[in-house]
């Protein structure tokens, strides 16, 4: 009798503990995302494509030294670009969650820094 009771005892903790794991993060441990663990945003469409020559404001500086930044929320790293700069970058490499991209020209003045007003010199006649 004790071994019958102590046997349903366990099937019903190993299924309790089974439902716990498929509700909260999925039985292979990846937070309940699927199989695969893929985000969502990985097959939409991206805002710009190889070749693209954009206008952008370096937000930040990467680990690795290039500029950082965004258009439309996706990241673009910017080979030899300061933070502050507004550059206009031709896209090389466009990969799934981020672009690469290298200054084409410059833009309008540095985002960080006002343009200063040049009041000309008057000649003396």
């Amino acid at each position: 009798m004790y071994d019958v009771v102590r046997r349903k005892t366990l099937i019903l903790q190993r299924k309790k503990k089974m439902r716990d794991m498929d509700s909260s993060e999925g039985r292979d441990g990846r937070g309940g995302r699927g199989s695969r663990g893929l985000n969502p945003n990985y097959f939409l469409p991206k805002p710009v494509k190889v070749g693209d020559e954009v206008e952008v404001t370096i937000d930040a500086t990467a680990s690795k030294g290039d500029g950082l930044a965004k258009k439309d929320g996706f990241v673009i790293f910017v080979k030899d670009a300061k933070q502050g700069e507004t550059v206009k970058i031709r896209i090389t490499d466009v990969r799934a969650r981020f672009a690469v991209g290298e200054i084409a020209g410059s833009g309008s003045a540095p985002a960080s820094a006002p343009e200063s007003e040049a009041v000309p010199e008057e000649s003396p006649q």
